[in-house]
């Protein structure tokens, strides 16, 4: 038997940072997966997390634990695929270390991703988005940072890893006011920024203080702010939000919200799938096609280019006699004096 805790140690040590190059979001995202299938192999196999063996993690337990992450978690497929994508790099990882198990980690590799269903990109109207931003209260310390973070994550397409991990050197107000993004896959982006999210990010730079943090967002205490603190922040200012734009209140509103909400922005504006992908970091421009499908504004221009089939005009005549008979029954009328 093979234990399995040094494999996974030297997948996280040296395969992800060092071999991967993979950022921190992927080594966590990859970590958290590892962490629910110890777990649920640990309750399975009544065995201790670290003292489970390489053999005991095989096809079947595998496909079990991705059925109890949507029954038991009510995870979606896309959330079950994420998991299963880590689960196969370790096997990838793997095959070259125990050759002896090369049948096992094939069945594990040979596991197909479900599909998940196609939906359109939740995004905000303009009001509600107007709402939001304007939602915080610059008048104190925390306002201020919080109308900076929201105005940048919208105008950005930032995602919260890009925005929380904002250093101050990535900051540039002078000639033109921009920001330089580390996005997924080490893939850097840079972006010009408007003049009212310029002004707002130059108004938090000027109440931030002497803060010992590289970060350009910062907590109460100084420390960095987490993902997990920016998404308090967005529901409170949306909650608040929501008192001016009733809508608001009806929908999920998440930080990839307000991404989505920018890229239809741009796509509206330029009609240029392109600039889109190059706007928001994406690394093929697959993932940018999925707004089309969101944007009326692409369906309307090929309708208007589009011919329209005419229609043959007619009168409708009845077949049916008493049908007939009732179409054209006189009108009676009364002799009754009115009074």
């Amino acid at each position: 038997m093979t234990p399995l805790a040094p494999h996974l140690s030297a997948f996280f040590q040296q395969r992800l940072p060092l071999e991967r190059r993979a950022s921190s979001h992927t080594s966590e995202s990859y970590a958290y997966a590892f962490k629910l299938l110890l777990e649920y192999a640990s309750d399975r196999l009544h065995v201790p997390p670290s003292a489970l063996h390489l053999e005991q993690i095989d096809a079947p337990l595998v496909v079990a634990f991705l059925n109890h992450l949507e029954t038991a978690r009510a995870n979606r497929p896309s959330s079950r695929n994420v998991r299963l994508a880590a689960i196969k790099s370790f096997m990838h990882f793997l095959e070259f270390r125990e050759p002896a198990v090369i049948d096992q980690i094939r069945r594990i590799l040979a596991i197909p991703p479900k599909k998940a269903d196609t939906r359109l990109v939740r995004h905000l109207t303009v009001e509600e988005i107007h709402a939001v931003l304007n939602a915080p209260e610059p008048s104190g310390w925390d306002g201020v940072r919080d109308r900076a973070m929201l105005h940048l994550c919208f105008a950005g397409g930032l995602r919260v890893s890009e925005l929380v991990g904002l250093q101050l050197r990535d900051v540039i107000l002078q000639p033109q006011a921009s920001i330089l993004v580390h996005g997924k896959g080490r893939r850097e982006r840079c972006l010009p920024l408007w003049k009212v999210t310029a002004t707002a990010l130059r108004a938090w730079l000027a109440v931030r203080g002497t803060v010992p943090a590289p970060d350009v967002f910062v907590s109460a205490r100084g420390q960095p702010l987490t993902r997990s603190g920016f998404e308090y922040i967005l529901t409170k200012h949306v909650q608040t939000a929501a008192t001016s734009c009733p809508s608001l209140s009806a929908k999920r509103i998440s930080p990839h919200v307000l991404r989505h909400t920018c890229a239809l922005t741009v796509l509206q504006a330029t009609k240029d799938l392109r600039k889109v992908s190059l706007w928001l970091g994406h690394a093929h421009m697959q993932t940018t096609e999925m707004y089309t499908r969101a944007d009326p504004s692409v369906k309307l221009e090929a309708l208007e280019a589009m011919i329209a089939p005419k229609l043959r005009s007619g009168r409708f005549k009845a077949t049916d006699k008493l049908i007939a008979s009732l179409t054209s029954r006189p009108v009676m009328r009364s002799n009754r004096p009115s009074r």
